[in-house]
């Protein structure tokens, strides 16, 4: 088995082994995967967080041991910025929020043989429990991010991106296309019991399910359509008061996280408390 780590920015991850091929999602900066099968200078990948698979271009990803690839699982810490540059020895890395920062010490980080430096906010979701504070600033700091089919950046994001990056900075794991999200977790019976953090699901005219949503509080829902948008959530499903209509038909809402969130002190590190107050405060 053959074991890599994404040392781009963004990389696309396509439905088939060419630059003209849909992109289905895409792998962040220290986010690794396996190799499954291989096509000249393309390499069909199984992504470690959601087992998800598709196309890539080897020339974006490094070889890691198997050591490596286990160790990079552990205690995983994440980039809160929304761009901010690791350093190596003779060049710059941009890496999105939501990134992986491997084998990360507070200054140095690892990947593969290549060593760099950080020193922005960072995030490391085993350290304490994940507050209901924290959940919705996260969201909140994708707002107005461009809607991307298949993206998971703050410079282009889908829906399911979008509420899979929130939730695995919380330490939860979720799967990659609304379709698959909605088989996780448990179902609320009605729209009005539904909790903040809670995901809501969207069907299209065939009854499938086509969009997701984190549920916000006094009745909104943040949601990846055109933009990362807030927009009003009720039984029927959500209402753009711009647009002055429904646009999403509900379907189901969902708990991915415990009845009772915590909403103390959140589990965001950086190198004073006094510096983290006033990083939280931007959010």
């Amino acid at each position: 088995m053959e074991y890599n780590v994404c040392q781009v920015s963004v990389a696309p991850v396509r439905s088939n082994f060419s630059d003209r091929s849909e992109i289905v999602t895409q792998l962040l900066f220290g986010e690794t995967v396996t190799i499954l099968e291989k096509k000249g200078t393309w390499r069909k990948i199984r992504c470690s967080w959601d087992n998800y698979m598709g196309w890539t271009d080897h020339k974006l990803l490094r070889p890691i041991s198997a050591a490596e690839f286990e160790a990079y699982k552990e205690n995983p810490i994440y980039s809160l910025e929304l761009a901010q540059a690791v350093m190596g020895e003779d060049h710059f890395v941009p890496i999105m929020m939501g990134s992986t920062l491997p084998s990360y010490d507070g200054l140095r980080l690892e990947l593969g043989d290549l060593k760099f430096t950080f020193s922005g906010q960072v995030i490391e979701p085993g350290a304490k429990v994940p507050t209901l504070e924290l959940l919705l600033k996260l969201a909140r700091k994708y707002l107005n991010a461009p809607y991307l089919w298949g993206g998971r950046s703050p410079f282009g994001i889908d829906c399911s991106g979008f509420s899979q990056i929130v939730f695995k900075m919380l330490g939860v794991k979720l799967l990659r296309d609304a379709s698959q999200q909605v088989t996780q977790g448990r179902v609320i019976d009605f729209v009005e019991q539904a909790q903040p953090g809670d995901l809501a699901f969207f069907e299209n005219k065939k009854k499938r399910i086509a969009h997701v949503g984190i549920v916000f509080p006094d009745n909104k829902i943040i949601h990846a359509h055109g933009k990362v948008r807030i927009d009003n959530l009720d039984h029927f499903g959500i209402y753009n008061e711009e647009l002055g209509k429904y646009t999403h038909r509900l379907r189901v809402v969902k708990r991915m996280l415990p009845d009772e969130m915590p909403s103390g002190k959140d589990g965001v590190n950086s190198k004073s408390d006094k510096e983290v107050k006033n990083q939280i405060g931007l959010f």
